[in-house]
């Protein structure tokens, strides 16, 4: 980077444009890495990309990485951190006077933008910052745990999510279950034949619906959603097999939750965790305002990388729906909020 001509400031609005035009549903993020990695080192970051590991039933989505951004040598203070990978499906960008709109520009492609401006504006002032971006948060964090392994010695992560510019004082954990029933296939005329794994399902679903959660004064309660139901073949047949995935949204220990799950499906299906991300409590910054994320985050499984805080412009209320959006003025407000927590953070 020549000294002699410093490059122009970024703006945050027209890089939200240019990572909401790459697709990057999770298990596709290579190409979106690819550009971040390019454009964030054409900036004169020392850039790395790590390989981050495909499930098998998305071996043929091609590679795809997390890019970590920061000055050769040094050792970040703190360091900002989110995703991109998002949701299924494309949304196109668009935008008028006031938003912008499409996949990704509030969860988290337009909080990736500020935290860049954010960052390079840090280090214009002679802070040590540091940028890490994720692939697979929005399925398995594969892309956070990979991170993991390899922590650059920060005091401090921001993680940004759709929290509207506020400080997150906790974020939801969450508890992923697989609920499979079996039974004997047989022709519906004769159910005398047959024993139905659909009906066994259905009674543990209702059962799971009546459950008593565990509940916090000053978070709320966990929250049970029953996500997807498959099972059987036909109107006219007994089904031998059927499963449902459920998703509880933790606000403590997982440990009652489980036990609560495996009760109700007694005598009836067999109960597989197959995810599980803890409730966390994160910290204040005086006279900035706060709120509970009541979804889960990377944060977890960024044990290594500081102390976290959760903050980023945007609704979590419009993220993951066709009506994604953000406000062009909330988006700009970010990046002055990520310097001021961060000065706050390093004073």
């Amino acid at each position: 980077m020549n000294e002699s001509q410093p490059l122009d400031a970024i703006d945050p609005i027209r890089l939200t444009r240019q990572l909401c035009e790459i697709e990057s549903t999770t298990y596709h993020e290579g190409a979106v890495g690819d550009f971040l990695a390019a454009f964030l080192a054409g900036r004169g970051w020392c850039v790395e990309k790590t390989p981050v590991p495909q499930p098998p039933e998305s071996a043929t989505a091609g590679p795809r990485w997390n890019v970590y951004a920061g000055a050769a040598g040094q050792t970040p203070d703190l360091v900002f951190s989110t995703h991109m990978d998002t949701v299924p499906p494309y949304i196109p960008f668009s935008e008028d006077a006031e938003f912008i709109y499409g996949r990704g520009v509030s969860d988290a492609k337009g909080i990736l933008a500020a935290q860049v401006a954010a960052a390079e504006a840090l280090r214009a002032e002679g802070f040590r910052i540091g940028m890490l971006f994720v692939s697979g948060e929005e399925r398995d964090s594969a892309g956070a745990k990979e991170a993991n392994k390899a922590p650059k010695g920060s005091r401090f992560l921001i993680n940004g999510e759709p929290t509207e510019n506020r400080l997150a004082l906790a974020s939801k954990g969450a508890l992923r279950a697989v609920i499979r029933a079996k039974g004997k296939m047989a022709h519906s005329a004769y159910p005398e034949l047959g024993e139905s794994a659909v009906h066994k399902l259905v009674e543990v679903l209702a059962r799971l619906l009546a459950l008593p959660l565990p509940t916090l004064e000053d978070v709320g309660p966990s929250t049970l959603n029953i996500g997807q139901i498959q099972g059987g073949y036909a109107p006219n047949v007994i089904a031998d097999k059927a499963e449902a995935q459920v998703l509880v949204r933790l606000v403590g220990d997982s440990a009652p939750v489980r036990s609560a799950l495996v009760r109700a499906a007694e005598g009836l299906a067999e109960v597989d965790f197959t995810l599980e991300i803890p409730f966390v409590r994160l910290r204040a910054v005086p006279g900035l305002p706060t709120m509970i994320a009541k979804f889960t985050t990377d944060i977890p499984q960024l044990s290594n990388w500081g102390e976290p805080l959760l903050l980023g412009p945007g609704s979590i209320h419009v993220a993951h729906t066709p009506h994604e959006k953000l406000a062009k003025k909330e988006l700009l407000e970010a990046v002055q909020l990520y310097v001021q927590v961060a000065k706050r953070l390093l004073a």
